[in-house]
């Protein structure tokens, strides 16, 4: 088996193009590759899952214990070849003075050694005491190799290579030329979604060739080889009771999911229904709805045309259908959204219009206490939830009897003091859940859409 996590000195370094391009040619070397992004992230996630044939998974040191990021290491990589964990930032980059989350940690804790992709423009002599100062700050970490990247051309790279090999003992095992075939493509909010691209493949196929060429990737698999297997994790448990249809909008509008969230929905009795919100006229046959994040302002002209979908999905909201979204989710289920100068129509489950801004209004890390509003939440659940927001929007003229199913300890959330919009059986947040230690929302929803069935059998029963 092979592993190891790739990191850089900093944000921007073309460590996702890289980390891109690796689990592409290592694939199709005909090795099984997991791939792993550290940190709250969909769009990388999409594009690495895209190019390993295998879905991403998160690693998260605010949502996670060491024990359960051990367990989801261990529970998706035990069967693969080669294990690629992506770093977000800089190496030793973290929330706090001791850099407890940073990918230094995540590199120690699961015993990963490091491969520095340095962003060289402008360097020579300079990148020699910036690998040794990096391999002096913490002993502890391997600095197996570095990938040089954006070179300058072939002059440039013989004067690094000099360099590196003569002032340090870490070995250059790549070197990518500055080159506009790597860049991926960009969007207001960041990298467009993979979900998004329809030529998505054919661009990781040109990343994973120019990355081939430029790296060893013999000498990579050699100095990243471990003999200790990973345990094979015990089958998992799946609700018993017959199961519940949810619908879910997955297109180029939503794709922000957990794939670990899937897998907790399934287990907990959930059969997905794929919902198609730019293309779909109907709603289909369903007990619940999960709208997920992702780019709606994007699609306005699109979601807007498809009257026929937000008119049932009104109805079925209205109607006591139990309804979770997230986000961007959120944002559809409002009257409207203003964005550029453009204002359209959306779902009007939410009392609300939603408004685009320049800057982010809420981003980062938060922690929630549900509410007695909070349609979900048990008396033995956890009292503070973690989990993460990101969104340049914001939503104006709610009513003042709008009930909320969190209060904000940490995050902006809809107002700086509240998230989560609740309406009869919808719960609607700028908030992004994950099934882990402490939130198991898929089964709480579940549980929720199941309970909303039986009651609608029982009031059909009743009426006939």
């Amino acid at each position: 088996m092979h592993r190891f996590l790739i990191s850089a000195a900093h944000k921007s370094s073309g460590k996702t193009t890289v980390s891109i391009g690796l689990a592409a040619a290592l694939r199709a070397r005909a090795l099984t590759v997991q791939p792993y992004k550290k940190g709250p992230d969909y769009i990388d996630p999409l594009w690495l899952g895209l190019a390993a044939g295998r879905r991403c998974r998160n690693l998260d040191f605010f949502l996670s214990p060491h024990d359960e990021l051990h367990n989801q290491f261990s529970r998706y990589g035990w069967d693969a070849d080669v294990c690629l964990v992506e770093g977000n930032k800089g190496l030793y980059d973290g929330l706090d003075l001791e850099g407890s989350n940073s990918n230094a940690a995540l590199a120690r804790l699961l015993g990963l050694p490091v491969i520095l992709v340095l962003d060289a423009r402008g360097m020579t002599r300079g990148i020699a005491p910036l690998i040794l100062g990096y391999q002096a700050f913490d002993r502890e970490i391997n600095i197996a190799g570095v990938i040089l990247n954006k070179l300058g051309g072939k002059r440039h790279e013989s004067k690094l290579r000099a360099v590196i090999e003569h002032y340090t003992d870490v070995p250059v095992i790549g070197a990518i030329q500055d080159d506009p075939r790597l860049q991926l493509v960009e969007r207001h909010l960041g990298l467009m979604p993979a979900n998004e691209t329809r030529a998505a493949e054919r661009h990781v196929a040109e990343i994973a060739d120019v990355v081939a060429a430029s790296v060893d990737l013999d000498r990579l698999l050699a100095m990243t080889q471990t003999d200790a297997a990973l345990p094979r994790p015990a089958p998992q448990l799946v609700a018993s009771e017959p199961p519940v249809r949810i619908a879910v909008a997955q297109d180029a509008a939503f794709g922000f999911y957990y794939a670990d969230d899937f897998d907790a929905l399934r287990a907990a009795g959930a059969e997905i229904v794929p919902l198609d919100t730019l293309r779909d006229p109907h709603l289909p046959a369903c007990d619940g709805l999960f709208i997920g994040g992702g780019f709606p302002e994007s699609f306005l002209d699109r979601l807007e045309a498809n009257a026929a979908l937000r008119a049932e999905i009104l109805d079925a909201i209205e109607g006591g259908l139990p309804t979770y979204a997230e986000c961007g989710g959120l944002m559809y289920l409002a009257r409207s959204i203003s964005w550029q100068g453009k204002t359209a129509r959306m779902v009007g489950a939410i009392a609300g219009d939603v408004v685009m801004h320049a800057k982010p209004v809420g981003r980062g890390y938060v922690m929630l206490q549900p509410t007695a509003a909070h349609p979900w939440q048990q008396a033995t659940d956890a009292p503070v939830l973690r989990a993460h927001e990101f969104h340049y929007s914001s939503i104006e003229n709610l009513p003042p009897a709008t009930r909320f199913a969190y209060d904000m300890k940490r995050g902006h959330g809809v107002d700086g003091a509240h998230d989560g919009i609740v309406y009869k059986n919808l719960l609607a947040s700028y908030t992004h859940l994950r099934a882990t230690a402490g939130c198991d929302w898929p089964a709480k929803f579940v549980r929720h859409v199941r309970t909303g069935r039986q009651q609608k059998q029982e009031s059909q029963r009743c009426s006939s």
